[in-house]
């Protein structure tokens, strides 16, 4: 018998987690000719999150891996992928955003040798801020306008993967990581499932639009660097204009002397080109300090307690 196994990050997901368990056994009995292991992430949560966790692991088959303390859903399902031990993995949110009736037509998908994953995507973004949307939509554009690595508009970390590939992503042990980007790096063929933007079961979001600003900056830098040519290129566009302003000053003082006019339009051009420059110098700071927090090789994780403990008790 194959197993899946399914791995769930979970932070401050207290309302949602034994919904979520429920469900899975339902769609658990649809496929009784496969075993499944669920393998829930505590990422550092601040409520009862946890708890639940313990009290589920004494069902069969659920696992839990509990963090030290929050290192974010990136590192989460890092962990998971590591720890999981089915012939198939999955992701999956805990908030029921991501379907769970939809493992069945994934499986039978895989089971057919012509894909190594089954990937989601969401084809609107219902019940979402305007602004959000407009915002997601535009960062998808850009992105795979300057990467090589197509990341897919509306996708999600919900997916369904063979053994295989989980092994290729396991990797990939960087410390800076965007899990949408490395999926589609490693390669593999990927069959795309689309469907309408479900709202969680209980509880709210943990992703404000500040932390996905943040999170659309890691995956620019992790995946291109265009950025980088940006600055080179304003860079030598400016000394050019520079030289250009320089000759055209020296005509003018040779032919007309030297009035002390202008002022204005001199600190305006001044304010100009010392932004340009801080932002040349702030996007060459976010490439530096991905690579310190890389040269560093500190742990992706760090795991303060799992169900083997709790048994041990």
């Amino acid at each position: 018998m194959e197993k899946i196994s399914l791995v769930v990050p979970c932070f401050n997901e207290q309302e949602v987690i034994e919904i979520f368990h429920k469900e899975i056994l339902k769609v658990q009995k649809d496929m009784n000719n496969v075993e499944f292991e669920i393998i829930f992430v505590n990422d550092g949560s601040s409520d009862k999150t946890l708890e639940l966790m313990r009290k589920l692991s004494s069902n069969k088959n659920v696992r839990y891996i509990s963090f030290s303390r929050n290192f974010g859903k990136e590192a989460a399902m890092y962990a998971g992928l590591k720890a999981s031990t089915g012939d198939y993995v999955a992701i999956m949110d805990a908030d029921l955003q991501d379907p769970p009736a939809l493992l069945q037509e994934m499986y039978e998908i895989l089971q057919t040798g012509e894909y190594d994953s089954v990937a989601t995507r969401r084809v609107s973004r219902k019940g979402e801020p305007v602004i959000r949307s407009f915002f997601a939509k535009m960062y998808y554009k850009i992105i795979n306008k300057i990467s090589k690595t197509e990341i897919t508009d509306g996708a999600r970390d919900f997916r369904l993967m063979t053994r295989k590939m989980v092994n290729s992503v396991l990797e990939l042990t960087e410390y800076n990581r965007f899990s949408k980007g490395i999926f589609s790096w490693v390669g593999y063929r990927t069959k795309w499932l689309s469907y309408e933007n479900i709202e969680r079961a209980a509880g709210t979001t943990k992703w404000s639009f500040f932390k996905l600003f943040l999170y659309s900056l890691e995956s620019i830098v992790a995946f291109s660097t265009l950025p980088l040519s940006i600055a080179s290129i304003m860079g030598i566009l400016f000394c050019f204009i520079a030289f250009i302003l320089i000759a055209l000053i020296v005509v003018r003082t040779l032919i007309f002397g030297d009035p002390t006019s202008g002022w204005p339009s001199m600190v305006c051009i001044m304010f100009f080109i010392g932004g340009v420059q801080l932002l040349c110098t702030g996007i060459i700071g976010q490439y530096l300090s991905k690579t310190y927090l890389e040269v560093k090789k500190r742990p992706i994780y760090i795991v303060a307690e799992t169900e083997e403990d709790l048994k041990n008790k």
